[in-house]
């Protein structure tokens, strides 16, 4: 058990410097976008493309944020739904940092194509069937916040900003993939034959479960679903499952209006259940080019 122990510790070590480039690469690329001023790009004909493209980003605010202007009725609900199919949490960040395994980092571009498709199309099939929709207008001086805790960033120093912040995250993500290799490599140690035949009998189920853990609302849910995928114990089309209903704490910030419960009962389960159809698809072309 301690060799488990130790190979979790030094694989999760040698992801760390690039889970800390990665983060500090994203705080320089990133720019402050004002969507309010631009409500009315967010209501047109592009605004579900438009909503896919900004949740591919690695970024958490996002979500939040399209959460919040929905809620408000600033944004049609095919627009919030292309953003939650779209955003994809700690993936992509996880994935390309495991530079180890070439295979693994290459497949963050076929899960962003994937999920850009499948985001845009869904946002745009469900603007058409809602297109009697009605929005609001945002009050002058009204002001939404893209992050949950109504933190930015910007307003902190350089050494906080480019420094401070992408150490505690990264140390934050390295904590929970050093808690799943622990978890994984002690499954493994003490019950491998098992867990081969239930991987075996249980491919055709992975999409459905890993979408249910997608829905979990942290980014601990997209970091075990990555995980897996990259310790080979969860297929391609499992993850991209469990990824498409992993909308960050979208959902948190849906559910905190209690008046809309149902509304908010029938997203989750349209987002869920476009997750597992999605899963499937993809399942499906693997197994026929197998």
């Amino acid at each position: 058990m301690a060799e488990v122990l130790l190979d979790a510790l030094l694989d999760s070590l040698k992801v760390f410097p690039f889970l800390f480039l990665m983060y500090v690469l994203i705080e320089f690329l990133e720019s402050r976008t004002d969507v309010t001023r631009n409500k009315n790009v967010l209501r047109g004909g592009l605004a579900p493309l438009l909503g896919a493209a900004t949740g591919i980003i690695p970024q958490c605010g996002f979500s939040v944020m399209a959460a919040k202007l929905y809620d408000k009725k600033l944004i049609r609900t095919g627009t919030l739904l292309a953003v939650f199919l779209a955003t994809s949490d700690e993936a992509i960040v996880l994935l390309l940092s495991h530079v180890t395994d070439g295979a693994k980092a290459a497949a963050v571009m076929p899960l962003i194509a994937v999920k850009f498709a499948v985001a845009v199309g869904a946002g745009y099939l469900a603007n058409a069937l809602l297109r009697g929709e009605k929005l609001s207008e945002l009050e002058e001086g009204e002001e939404i916040v893209g992050t949950a805790c109504g933190h930015d960033h910007e307003e902190d120093s350089k050494l906080k900003r480019y420094f401070v912040h992408p150490l505690l995250h990264s140390l934050q993500i390295f904590a929970f993939v050093l808690a799943v290799n622990i978890a994984f490599g002690a499954v493994m140690y003490y019950a491998e034959d098992a867990v081969a035949r239930f991987l075996q009998g249980g491919y055709w189920y992975q999409p459905l479960l890993a979408a249910f853990v997608g829905l979990i609302p942290n980014c601990a849910s997209s970091v075990l679903i990555t995980q897996a995928y990259i310790l080979d114990t969860l297929s391609f089309g499992g993850m991209v499952a469990g990824l498409c209903a992993n909308a960050g704490l979208g959902f948190v910030i849906l559910f905190k209006n209690v008046k809309a419960w149902k509304r908010n009962l029938l997203l989750l389960f349209v987002l869920w259940a476009v997750s597992v159809a999605v899963g499937y698809a993809v399942c499906g072309v693997q197994a026929a080019f197998a």
